[in-house]
């Protein structure tokens, strides 16, 4: 186990900049995950870690030492691949030793590791098999296995899950999690899916267009988001957002003002932007609220999401199957309202810097 430092890291293409002065530390034995939309630069960081692409700015160590100069291979890090990467006319014990025999190491103990990791990633009944024979879930297994039989100071995964179907994707993210606690290794891992980083991380670290944008516990960023765009990658359905200004200690929009039972951090008149969770999300009975129209209604189970056109913008709203949900549909005329104490407030604009966080927390 090693840590994993950035010290103002940035990655250059001549003129192009893909990532810009990130300070990134990954302690000893965590599962640090970095999630963010597709181009945001979270595979170029990694690949920068484990010296497939050379670091223009700043500094890396691991384990305490500088490791910009270092080739992948003097790193002592393991790298698992979205695509598997495995050897078609090798069997999957012969995937796992290559890396080992490469390294000119002594039979028995090469023998030892596969055995080791097979029966910790349940491959035994498979070490005879070429890949061609197994399943996505199994050539994944096989990749971590190969990466585990190198005992490495740090794991990197780059997205190793996206090429499975949601049911193995749900499976494969407990057997991680699983993994990670009996290694106790440190693991920096790749997503653009923040279910995958909810439920596997003990940090996050959010990327936007190469710039760090929060770094915290999977609970802090859903709760504490930093700005709105981290607001609305993290959590599932995403967080709602109106545009609009306070009036009167109040929230106003389209000439409709809702108390939020908050103390609001900004002035009369300031303009900021509404946010609120599905869940803090409420359709009024009493005629107060936002006036829309329903839209699609989504069944999920016990929870029905209904999808709310207020002038043009759609909000969603959770509600409880068993309760109003069953009676409303497509076309109905309703109003919407924040619940008490559920809103969150930004700044309009590019930054969208927090200025209140629900229970009438001031954003800091």
């Amino acid at each position: 186990m090693a840590t994993v430092e950035l010290d103002k890291v940035g990655k250059l293409y001549g003129a192009t900049r893909a990532i810009s002065d990130v300070s990134l530390s990954v302690a000893q034995g965590e599962f640090l995950v970095l999630v963010g939309p597709s181009g945001c630069g979270k595979s170029t960081l990694l690949r920068m870690v484990a010296g497939l692409e050379e670091i223009s700015e700043g500094e890396l160590r691991i384990g305490g030492a500088r490791a910009n100069e270092k080739a992948p291979r003097d790193r002592d890090v393991a790298m698992v691949f979205q695509s598997y990467a495995l050897y078609p006319h090798m069997t999957v014990r012969d995937n796992m030793a290559f890396g080992l025999k490469v390294r000119k190491q002594p039979k028995a103990e090469i023998d030892r590791l596969v055995a080791d990791a097979a029966r910790m990633l349940e491959l035994e009944p498979l070490l005879d098999r070429l890949p061609k024979a197994m399943s996505g879930g199994q050539r994944q297994r096989v990749a971590m296995g190969r990466a585990i039989v190198r005992q490495p100071q740090v794991f990197l995964f780059d997205e190793p899950l996206s090429n499975l179907d949601a049911a193995l994707r749900t499976q494969m993210r407990g057997e991680l999690k699983a993994l990670h606690a009996q290694l106790g290794a440190t693991m920096l891992y790749v997503t653009h899916d923040q279910v995958e980083a909810m439920t596997l991380a003990d940090r996050i670290a959010v990327l936007r267009l190469g710039v760090l944008q929060q770094v915290g516990t999977p609970v802090e960023l859903y709760e504490r988001p930093a700005n709105r765009f981290v607001a609305g990658f993290i959590g599932s359905p995403a967080m709602n957002f109106l545009e609009g200004r306070i009036v009167g200690g109040a929230f106003e929009h389209g000439g409709v003002t809702v108390p939020l039972g908050q103390a609001i951090p900004a002035s009369e008149g300031t303009d900021v932007v509404l946010g609120v969770r599905p869940h803090g999300l409420e359709l009024s009975t009493d005629g107060a609220g936002f006036a829309g129209r329903v839209g699609l209604v989504e069944l999920t189970g016990w929870e029905t999401h209904v999808h709310v056109d207020v002038a043009g913008v759609e909000l969603v709203v959770r509600v409880e199957t068993a309760g109003s949900a069953g009676r409303i549909r497509q076309g109905d005329e309703v109003r919407v309202r924040p619940k008490a104490g559920a809103a969150y407030l930004f700044e309009p604009g590019a930054t969208g810097a927090a200025l209140l966080h629900p229970g009438g927390a001031a954003a800091s």
